[in-house]
């Protein structure tokens, strides 16, 4: 299958005006083949060693991510046999792309944290970080999908997190009911997914559009600047997508730091041994000045396409929000 053919001719022009020859050729590799399965272990219930053993012993060749002792890469057995191990089946572990891994590692949540993810359904990231802090503090969990809802509270409760408050506003007005409250808040918004495309799997990209990217790049603009203005001063903000655009990327970094350029600050992110690329400056006569400190992940066999930006409140928002 040719994957040039396959993809949207508009999308393609994008990949290409973003991308080195290099960089494409390694993204639409990654797209044309099915990633390796990872998943990490949910530390409330087991420890990574003992997980390794037993899943060891019934003959899953597993590797470790030299990044991050708790997760692991899946070799040999397909998703569907590890949704059939009782660690799977009792929350033990949580499969999940490792990119999806980095935005909490990025948060860095602490006990006793006061947090919120303000996008929060199906509970990859609101488990995980309830996990790095023990169940310990309060998590707010918010989605606006009763379906995602459902299923947020469904993997809550089978990872045995206890410390975490699920309800459904809409992320664009969360602000208003919890002004300045949090610690930190975890922002990983709805997005155009270009990040998981599969050219095998038309359902990845049948409904890419340029008109859906622009309207999805309005919504993850207010969502940021409501979860920026729920944040305390002194907090911090972790926004992320799994998409390639840079409209949802970083201009919306960029329009957010312009609201308010004397209360949020761009953070440099330091995420040892892994392969990043820094956040554009520029993208079709735009230019960037916010986004130097922002990151990329390349699609490869093991992670998807991600971006993530760290903020840092440094003086109330409020008044601005009220204008």
């Amino acid at each position: 299958m040719n994957t040039q053919q396959t993809l949207p001719e508009k999308l393609m022009e994008r990949l290409q005006e973003l991308y080195s020859e290099k960089d494409l050729h390694k993204v639409l590799r990654a797209f044309a083949n099915k990633p390796l399965p990872s998943f990490r272990v949910n530390t409330l219930k087991a420890q990574a060693s003992d997980i390794e053993i037993s899943l060891r012993t019934q003959g899953f060749a597993i590797e470790k991510v030299p990044w991050y002792p708790d997760a692991f890469i899946l070799q040999n057995n397909s998703i569907r046999e590890l949704t059939e191990t009782e660690e799977h089946k009792n929350g033990l572990i949580y499969i999940q792309n490792l990119s999806s891994m980095l935005p909490v590692l990025i948060l860095d949540p602490q006990e006793n944290d006061y947090i919120l993810d303000i996008a929060a359904a199906p509970g990859s990231k609101t488990t995980h970080i309830a996990a790095l802090m023990h169940n310990t503090g309060d998590i707010v969990a918010n989605d606006i999908s009763p379906k995602r809802l459902y299923k947020l509270k469904d993997n809550l409760a089978k990872t045995g997190v206890t410390n975490t408050r699920v309800i459904g506003l809409r992320g664009e007005s969360f602000w208003k009911r919890y002004p300045e409250l949090f610690d930190k808040t975890l922002v990983d918004v709805p997005c155009s997914m270009e990040g998981r495309i599969r050219t095998d799997y038309p359902r990845t990209y049948k409904d890419w559009s340029t008109k859906k990217i622009k309207l999805l790049s309005k919504l993850q603009k207010y969502i940021l600047r409501s979860a920026i203005s729920a944040t305390k001063v002194g907090g911090t903000i972790v926004y992320s997508s799994c998409t390639l655009s840079p409209e949802e990327n970083e201009e919306v970094i960029q329009w957010a730091v312009s609201k308010t350029p004397d209360a949020v600050t761009v953070e440099k992110i330091a995420l040892p041994n892994i392969q990043l690329q820094s956040g554009l400056k520029s993208w079709k006569k735009k230019l960037f000045t916010h986004t130097e400190n922002t990151i990329r992940v390349l699609p490869s066999e093991s992670m998807e396409g991600f971006f993530m930006a760290k903020l840092h409140k440094i003086a109330s928002t409020l008044p601005e929000m009220k204008k």
